[in-house]
Formats: structure tokens, C-alpha cells, sequence
């Protein structure tokens, strides 16, 4: 699993026109999956990315959670985070887990951030056709992936 990690003032996802998703001061994730991402791959990045401490404490030092400052979060499926662009200029993306393998480990990957959250987690759809809106907060933007535990 590859996640890329952005803290946001506000970040919000429109589908057909319609906001499917909208939060505040909190993290927007851009979620991938390949085929071989086990339950143990889901958990450690839900809890890596709930316990990020990336947002500013009293002494604007990068010192608190996603939990310690109440914020919400986004969360976007997106193959493309697993394109292979080393031949020719069209990115493959046959890493990308195919939709009957990515849904259920996308929902699961949801459902895991919500228990460690106490809370409900704000998603877009997958494999629809997304807008994605948000206001990058520092900027911090931060790749997590699964298989490259640093």
C-alpha cells in the first residue's frame, strides 16, 4: 500500500458536481493498493498516519497528531500512485491492484482509520471521476508506502 499524505486547512472531493467529501484542518490521503497488500500492510498505515505527528504544537514545532488537534480526514482512492514510468512516456499501472482487489482493501483501510480515530472518516468514490480541491497547509506533503517501512 502507497499513501500520500497531505495536511490540510481544508481539502473537499466533487463528484458529478456534487461534494461527496469535505473536511477541515486535517489530513488529505491519497490512497493506492497493489495485489499483494495484506491486513498487516492496512494497519500499519492507518496507525502510522494517525499518530503523524505533523501539525504544529504551541511552539510551532511539528510536535502533534491528526488526533491531538481533532482533525478530520479525506481519503482518495488513486491507482495511478503505483505508475511505472521508467519506459516510454505512458505510465503503466499494472502494479495497481484491479478494482475487485483495491475496493475491499480500500474499505478496510477506512474502516481501520475510523476505529483508530473514533470517528468518521471522509471518502470520495472509487474509481469514479474526482475533483479534488484542497488547501495545503506549510506545504507538508509526506509518501508512505508499505513495503519501505523507513
Amino acid at each position: 500500500m502507497r499513501i500520500v499524505v497531505q495536511r490540510v486547512t481544508q481539502a473537499s472531493v466533487t463528484i458529478d458536481n456534487q461534494i461527496k467529501g469535505d473536511i477541515g484542518l486535517g489530513l488529505l490521503l491519497l490512497a493506492g493498493f497493489t495485489n499483494d497488500d495484506t491486513e498487516e500492510d492496512l494497519k500499519w498505515i492507518a496507525n502510522k498516519v494517525v499518530q503523524l505527528r505533523i501539525f504544529s504544537d504551541a511552539d510551532d514545532k511539528m510536535n502533534l497528531s491528526v488526533q491531538d488537534v481533532q482533525g478530520d480526514v479525506l481519503v482518495i482512492s488513486q491507482f495511478t500512485l503505483y505508475a511505472l514510468t521508467k519506459k516510454g512516456n505512458r505510465p503503466s499501472y499494472i502494479q495497481a491492484a484491479p478494482p475487485a482487489v483495491a475496493i475491499p482493501l480500500y474499505e478496510r483501510f477506512v474502516a481501520l482509520l475510523e476505529e483508530a480515530l473514533g470517528k468518521k472518516v471522509q471518502t470520495g468514490e472509487f474509481g469514479a471521476d474526482m475533483k479534488v480541491a484542497l488547501l495545503n497547509d506549510g506545504p507538508v506533503t509526506i509518501t508512505i508506502d508499505s513495503k519501505n517501512r523507513e
